[in-house]
């Protein structure tokens, strides 16, 4: 059986990761075409990865089975409709802008034009992201498996129920990445103040974080048992996470997430209101 052929529309970051992930994972370079404006990031993809290249959008989609939406949500109605009005038909699309709902999609690309909303994050830069996603009653079961094999090569992704769950996604696992930067950053501040090597905090504090992550992703306890596990009472543990509770860690983590929630829904509708002035 043919492998599908895709288009990457945007050869940035994201673009090259998803790239790098599929060929990794065995899928054929020359299945895959990518449009960039910037001649730099087309030589350099062509050079790591022997893909066609080239900077028309319309050339790259022509005759693929999938194109993936790897601009900025600020340029993306401009592309969608140069790709509705260049080709005879527009080809299934993925797109990863935030903010931008199936609804616009629809009327940019085409009312009939199966589309998926992913949500992806910036581990997928290092194959190890996580991304939600939806598609509209357009998309068939195949085309789900091959949304399924992009996402599952930088990472892992899952299916939501609804679209306003993309806006969820983004509060967690879209931003998510940040939060835990600034808890390392903290951590590191902290040693290094009381007298720890800048070089071997920053050493101890990433290796603690992927060890804790690797432990929470092998184990069948949830976090809060998984925490218990590792504070015996009356110990360091146990006056560190108390400070941390007496702090309200829960309350600002609350209220972190709903402000991400909150400017989340805000871009959706912005994007709208953009669309019909």
């Amino acid at each position: 059986m043919d492998k599908p052929k895709l288009a990457f529309i945007g050869g940035g970051n994201m673009a090259k990761s998803l790239i790098g992930g599929l060929i990794d994972k065995g899928f054929s370079s020359r299945c895959i075409s990518v449009s960039d404006p910037v001649k730099r990031n087309l030589d350099q993809l062509n050079r790591k990865f022997g893909i066609a290249t080239t900077s028309d959008n319309s050339i790259a989609a022509k005759d693929v089975d999938l194109i993936v939406l790897c601009v900025k949500p600020q340029i993306l109605e401009s592309v969608c409709k140069e790709l509705q009005a260049s080709l005879n038909q527009t080809p299934p699309a993925i797109s990863i802008a935030a903010g931008i709902p199936l609804s616009l999609l629809m009327d940019w690309l085409g009312e009939d034009t199966p589309i998926i909303r992913c949500m992806p994050n910036t581990p997928a830069l290092v194959q190890s992201g996580a991304a939600g996603m939806f598609a509209n009653q357009k998309v068939d079961k195949k085309l789900r498996n091959l949304a399924e094999e992009i996402f599952d090569a930088v990472g892992l992704c899952c299916w939501l129920e609804k679209e306003e769950d993309i806006d969820l996604v983004t509060a967690v696992s879209g931003s998510g990445p940040a939060y835990f930067f600034l808890f390392m950053e903290a951590m590191e501040k902290v040693a290094i103040d009381l007298g720890l090597d800048q070089e071997i905090s920053r050493k101890l504090i990433i290796q603690t974080v992927l060890g804790a992550a690797k432990m929470a992703a092998e184990s069948d306890m949830n976090p809060s048992e998984l925490r218990s596990c590792v504070t015996s009472p009356g110990g360091t543990t146990e006056k560190a996470v108390n400070a941390f509770l007496e702090g309200d860690i829960m309350g600002l983590f609350n209220k972190a997430m709903n402000k991400a929630l909150e400017r989340a829904t805000e871009m959706a509708k912005e994007a709208e209101n953009n669309t019909h002035n």
